[in-house]
């Protein structure tokens, strides 16, 4: 794709508009993940799911296996979703983190303001050590998959639909395995590193390693429960509440307003 202009001062945002919540998916998920959590979505936040190839509508497409390359062509897929939205911020889960990063450099270069990213159960994205295993075979892969990825995806208790998700699964494995961050200078967007407090697989000091990819500024939040604190409804609740207060810059769980059921802006795909 050809990336296109950012977004244009006739399209500024007004004070009201809610933020855009971009939001790039861990591996194995789609975007059906992020949509369920319209109806929890407080009103300051509107959700842009990002479906990758390889998965849901679009499984019938290659899977990216290099998060540079995906987000070289996601990018242009976002822009113009975000004309005429509030503020841009960036969301994405241990993967999708990683996806996340690169997108807000793309988006920045292009001319959007982005105004806060948030990575969440990911170590920083520089010297990391990484358990490899999209190269095993069909069961030293799942089994290897369940130990890196701290989830088991209720389809993999189903053959048929198995067979469908393992190339995607294969692909988003190798994009995490190969990553590493090749940008010299520190990103102008301010970064929000997430926790779950119990996450057996990224500490504290993983998490707060995000501290160095920014010049704009950085805090670290933990919340309730493990690596995939985010797949519990309650969790997912606690997480939004907790964009919405550091884009407002209110202390922890100083939401304003009541839980809005919908509003949705068209995903990114």
């Amino acid at each position: 794709m050809t990336p296109t202009a950012g977004r244009s001062a006739s399209a500024a945002p007004t004070a009201a508009a809610p933020t855009a919540l971009v939001c790039l998916p861990f591996a194995g998920a789609g975007a059906t993940f992020f949509r369920k959590w319209r109806r929890l979505t407080p009103p300051e936040l509107t959700l842009v799911p990002v479906q990758l190839p390889g998965r849901e509508e679009k499984f019938y497409e290659p899977p990216y296996t290099d998060v540079g390359k995906a987000m070289d062509e996601v990018c242009p897929a976002v822009l113009p979703l975000l004309d005429g939205v509030g503020r841009v911020a960036l969301f994405g889960h241990s993967l999708g983190a990683e996806l996340a990063y690169e997108l807000a450099w793309r988006l920045t270069d292009s001319g959007t303001d982005v105004a806060r990213l948030f990575v969440s159960g990911a170590p920083g994205p520089r010297d990391r050590n990484v358990d490899r295993v999209s190269q095993l075979d069909d069961a030293g892969f799942l089994e290897g998959l369940r130990r890196v990825a701290g989830y088991r995806h209720p389809a993999m208790d189903h053959p048929e639909m198995l067979q469908v998700m393992m190339p995607f699964l294969r692909a988003d494995s190798e994009m995490h395995e190969n990553y590493e961050s090749a940008h010299v200078e520190r990103l102008a967007v301010p970064i929000t590193s997430l926790r779950g407090r119990d996450d057996e697989l990224v500490s504290a000091d993983e998490a707060g390693e995000w501290a160095g990819e920014t010049s704009a500024g950085f805090r670290s939040r933990e919340l309730d429960g493990g690596h995939m604190y985010l797949t519990e409804e309650s969790s997912a609740v606690a997480l939004l509440r907790t964009v919405a207060d550091e884009l407002a810059d209110r202390p922890a769980g100083q939401l304003a307003g009541p839980i809005r059921r919908g509003g949705m802006i068209h995903d990114a795909r």
